[in-house]
């Protein structure tokens, strides 16, 4: 069955660094488009970026572009988030997920991990 586990969240200065990673496994990882998301206590869950298959095209949340950036490994079957500069804001459970691209826009399928926690405090 589909597989999404990330990890590497934790407790992060603002402006500083912090990557997330996301192993995935049950099904064909470089024939899909992958995500971020992320869910704030109290708030929707929301997408952060996401990437193609091939990662030859990436898309961003405009809060977080130029300062996160999706990447991935399709030989580790393995999607990354480089998180710089973080702000209190960023503080929540980051998800990956597998999805598409129809005509442009990301479209996620209902496969989740257990998500990890990113709090971004001084």
């Amino acid at each position: 069955q589909v597989q999404l586990v990330e990890s590497g969240g934790g407790l992060v200065q603002p402006g500083g660094s912090l990557k997330l990673s996301c192993a995935a496994s049950g099904f064909t990882f470089s024939m899909h488009a992958m995500s971020w998301y992320r869910q704030a206590p109290g708030k929707e869950r929301e997408l952060v970026a996401a990437i193609t298959s091939a990662g030859g095209s990436t898309d961003y949340a405009d809060s977080m572009k130029g300062r996160f950036t999706i990447s991935r490994d399709n030989a580790k079957n393995t999607v990354y988030l480089q998180m710089n500069s973080p702000k209190p804001e960023d503080t929540a459970v980051y998800y990956c997920n597998a999805g598409k691209y129809s005509s442009g826009t990301y479209y996620g399928y209902a496969y989740w991990g257990q998500g990890t926690q990113v709090t971004v405090s001084s």
